[in-house]
């Protein structure tokens, strides 16, 4: 492995930058704040990313205790890596930076840049308005090129999940270049409907309070 560099500051930030601060490091965690991942996974993932760089990184978060591997059950030399509890402490500041990386998003970065259906269930995690949470039970679900992920709501609390809702009052389906250029803004849910691009199935007053959540106009 290539010698780590490190800023020699006594300061929280530059600590935290020592561990994650590397080209690809952030990344990577992304990939498993969405679930346990194996290496195939992570790196089809990345593109551009080398196969030793990504070995490198994983070597160093595991070595940082921010991340965990375990043998997959009937493949003796494959490993998913998951998060360890300390690897959890970053979902918050990195689904902050995804929130505000969501403001620099173009319409140009939408049609030549890579995309990926679980990167929609990432932005809306990172979407989520603590301050707008309605007071309901409920779940909406989204079905983005073929996967799916859901936000349950009950009374004040709101917290998204893979896969399908159990019974949700929304249904959202499309794709994952539309889904996250309503995230940025880019095009409004209203607009996604009415060209073909998004279906939406359900309560209209629940369309209301999950745009609302979500910070959408």
């Amino acid at each position: 492995m290539a010698e780590r560099r490190h800023y020699g500051q006594f300061c929280g930030l530059a600590s935290a930058l020592d561990v994650v601060g590397e080209r690809w490091t952030i990344l990577i965690l992304r990939e498993l704040l969405i679930g346990p991942c194996r290496f195939n996974d992570i790196f089809d993932n990345l593109p551009g990313i080398g196969p030793n760089i990504l070995t490198e990184r994983l070597r160093m978060l595991a070595d940082e205790g921010v991340i965990t591997s375990e043998v997959v059950p009937n493949d003796k030399r494959g490993r998913s890596y998951r998060l360890t509890p300390l690897g959890e402490q970053l979902g918050p500041p990195i689904l902050g930076l995804a929130h505000w990386g969501m403001g620099r998003l173009t319409e140009e970065a939408a049609s030549t840049e890579a995309s990926r259906a679980a990167w929609g269930f990432l932005a809306v995690q990172a979407m989520m308005d603590a301050r707008r949470i309605p007071e309901v039970t409920e779940s909406y679900e989204f079905r983005v090129d073929g996967e799916a992920f859901h936000i349950s709501v009950e009374q004040g609390t709101a917290k998204a999940a893979r896969g399908p809702a159990p019974d949700p009052v929304l249904v959202i389906t499309t794709d994952a270049v539309t889904f996250i250029r309503i995230g940025a803004q880019l095009v409004s849910a209203f607009d996604a409907v009415i060209s073909g691009l998004m279906k939406a199935q359900g309560d209209p007053a629940a369309v209301l309070r999950c745009t609302t959540l979500l910070g959408l106009r």
